[in-house]
This record gives C-alpha cells, sequence and structure tokens, in this order.
C-alpha cells in the first residue's frame, strides 16, 4: 500500500502561510499579529507561530507597538532590512551604474564609473558592485545577488551575454567569468526587460497581466508580459523591434540586415530619426528626448512634430498589437517618459487609424531609473523566492 502524502500538507501550508507574511510586511510595512491573522485569513494563534519561525530565521523584528484599545499595546513586525542586500547594475555605452539595496528594496549606496572604451567587462561590474556595497556600508557577505542590465540577447539557456550592439566587448562568457569572480551570483539581463519589470510592478501597466513596453530613445526595444510573465523567446531576441520592417526604413537595393546594421524602425524612429524630424520642425536637440520636451512645452506650435513621431511610433505599435493583443501598451524610454500622456495619446489615434485595433496606450510611470529599479526587483525576487525552496 502506498504511502500517504498528507503528513508533508502541513509543512507545505506553513511554508506558504509565511510566505505571504513576509509578502505583506514586505509590501505593505509593519504590522501586527491580529492585522497579519486578518488579511491572510488565518487564526490570530497561527498568525503568532508564523511570526515566531519568520523571528527565528532573522526575517522579522519587532519594530514598535500599536495602541488596540483595551489590553496591551501589540507588537509591530516588520521584515529585518539587513537580512540581505542586492545589487542591481546598469550599463550604458559610456558608463555603469550600480545600486546597493536591501531585503525591503530600499536603495542603500550607489556607484557610477566612466567604461567608455573600456575592454574589459568584468574588472567595470566587479568595481561598481563593490564601490556601491561599500558606499553602503555592508560586507559583500551579506549580498545575496547582483543583476546586470545591459542592452543586446541575452540567452535564456545559459543567461550569457549573446549580442550587444553597442558593447562589443561585453561578450558570451561574461556571467561564467562574473560567477568566477564576485561571491554573490550574477544574472544578466536585457536593459528593457528589466525596465518593463519595473513598470509592471508600480508603473503604468496598472496590475495588467498581459501587456507590452515600448522603450524609445536612441535605441528601440519591447519587453513583452504575458499571463504576468517576461516573455524573452527562444533565443532571448524576443522585443528587438529596431529590425521590425517597417515603411520608409527599406535599405538600398541589395542591402542585407545584419546584427550590425540599423534596423528598418531604426532607422525610422530611432534617436537619429527623431533629432531629424526635430530639427524639420524647428526644435532642435542634442538627444531625442529633448526634442520631445521641446515640441511638448510648445504645445500647439509643437504638434506637427510630435505628431509626425507618433506615426512613426505606431507604425511598430499596431504590429505588436495585431500579434499580442495587450492590455495596455506601456511607452516608455527616454523619448516615451519625455512625451508623456500628450505623445501616447497621439500614438493609440494613429496606431487605430493603420488597424482596426484599440490598445489603451499609456505613458510610462517609472521615470527615475527604471533599469536600476527593475534590477534590483529582480534581484530581491530571487533572493525572497529561494528562502522558501
Amino acid at each position: 500500500m502506498p504511502k500517504s502524502h498528507t503528513p508533508g500538507v502541513p509543512k507545505l501550508l506553513r511554508v506558504l502561510n509565511d510566505q505571504a507574511a513576509l509578502k505583506l510586511l514586505l509590501d505593505d510595512g509593519p504590522q501586527t499579529r491580529a492585522q497579519l491573522a486578518e488579511r491572510t485569513s488565518m487564526s490570530k494563534v497561527t498568525a503568532s507561530q508564523m511570526m515566531e519561525r519568520l523571528q527565528s530565521r532573522g526575517l522579522v523584528e519587532v519594530v514598535g507597538s500599536k495602541s488596540g484599545g483595551r489590553g496591551p499595546n501589540a507588537s509591530l513586525y516588520a521584515a529585518v532590512p539587513s537580512f540581505a542586500h542586492v545589487v542591481g547594475v546598469e550599463v550604458g555605452a559610456v558608463s555603469a551604474k550600480g545600486a546597493c539595496a536591501d531585503f525591503t528594496g530600499t536603495i542603500v549606496g550607489r556607484a557610477e564609473i566612466d567604461i567608455e572604451g573600456s575592454t574589459d567587462p568584468v574588472s567595470v561590474v566587479r568595481r561598481v558592485v563593490t564601490d556601491a556595497v561599500a558606499d553602503a556600508g555592508v560586507e559583500m557577505a551579506k549580498v545575496h545577488r547582483v543583476v546586470l542590465g545591459t542592452p543586446g540577447v541575452i540567452d535564456p539557456a545559459s543567461g550569457e551575454i549573446g549580442f550587444s550592439w553597442n558593447l562589443p566587448a561585453w561578450h558570451r562568457g561574461l556571467r561564467t567569468a562574473l560567477n568566477e569572480e564576485l561571491g554573490p551570483e550574477v544574472v544578466i539581463e536585457n536593459d528593457v526587460n528589466l525596465a518593463t519589470v519595473a513598470e509592471q510592478r508600480s508603473g503604468g501597466a496598472g496590475g495588467a497581466s498581459d501587456f507590452v513596453y515600448a522603450w524609445f530613445g536612441g535605441g528601440l526595444g519591447l519587453g513583452v508580459i504575458l499571463n504576468g510573465r517576461l516573455y524573452r523567446g527562444a533565443s532571448g531576441a524576443a522585443g528587438e523591434i529596431g529590425f521590425l520592417p517597417v515603411p520608409g526604413g527599406e535599405l538600398p537595393t541589395g542591402g542585407v540586415v545584419t546584427r550590425l546594421s540599423k534596423g528598418s524602425y531604426q532607422r525610422v524612429i530611432g534617436g537619429d530619426a527623431v533629432i531629424e524630424i526635430g530639427a524639420k520642425h524647428g526644435w532642435g536637440g542634442a538627444e531625442p528626448e529633448d526634442v520631445v520636451t521641446a515640441a511638448v512645452a510648445a504645445a500647439e506650435e509643437g504638434a506637427a512634430c510630435l505628431d509626425e513621431i507618433a506615426r512613426g511610433i505606431a507604425l511598430g505599435i499596431v504590429a505588436v498589437c495585431v500579434l499580442f493583443d495587450p492590455t495596455v501598451v506601456v511607452l516608455g524610454g527616454p523619448v516615451g517618459y519625455a512625451g508623456g500622456l500628450e505623445l501616447a495619446g497621439r500614438v493609440a489615434a494613429h496606431t487605430s487609424q493603420l488597424a482596426p485595433v484599440n490598445p489603451s496606450v499609456v505613458a510610462g510611470a517609472v521615470l527615475d531609473e527604471p533599469i536600476m529599479r527593475g534590477a534590483i526587483l529582480h534581484a530581491l525576487d530571487d533572493v525572497r523566492a529561494g528562502l522558501f525552496d
């Protein structure tokens, strides 16, 4: 007669209860046992047992008390910030910056270094990580995960960089080398995917389980969330929309697109194209977001410029919508954030004219370091999930 698995059920329930309680404390701050019992639909006895288990592991501590009327004050419990730390690293063409965050997600240390011309990515990452950790005043042994956000295609199977147009020295084998060099585990993720995670949690996606995040700036990119999960594709190339064939972005006759080429969509509405559109309408700027900011500030005088930019953006958005049919399209990146609701509304209007789709196009809301914020969230997710494996 086979053995019953019933004895394992109470242990599983304890784990699920502990996870739920810790998540509430991390998401909503300090709470009493009575509050936790009410919000998790558990008895006060069960809530007390949860807190005892979490306290014994160093995950939770008493941070004060709350008056409950008659009887003694109730203890307030909170997650222990110093239980673990993570580091998010954002790499660009000319600089790399890192932020060290505690277990609650609060950034406690920062670093930024110039990397222009550097051919040694391992030393770059090592320095920015160690500098951020030192600025936080914590030991490297307390850092449980490093998430590196970089432009390019990341192989989902190996987690290695397959190709990065802006960072030719950042090559396959980097993740392996970094894990040999640093104590905490290092994860590499596409930078736009990380910004997508940031918008999914606290941005313009509004809790949608199916949405796309479109990055417009010097380069272009797309993050895709399906059924609440990030979709990367078979080779990690999902979202490389710069290569999407669109009218007006054709190569010269006989031309062949390669990874080193400017893709069709990039030619139409990438950073250089936005600057050219701005110049044509009388709005100059060193960066594409400068053009959009000036056009938005000019109100009616900037309308024609914004319309032309919106039409270019809509060529890609309509293709995404007829393929994925997302609930929401979030416009992000420097251009998307600079354009705000004004640009988003124009993109929605042009998209619905190009195909029988009527997407909800909104402006991204995580204007401050979305890639870095996404890297920290990714790292904390990994650490917190590992606590209850």
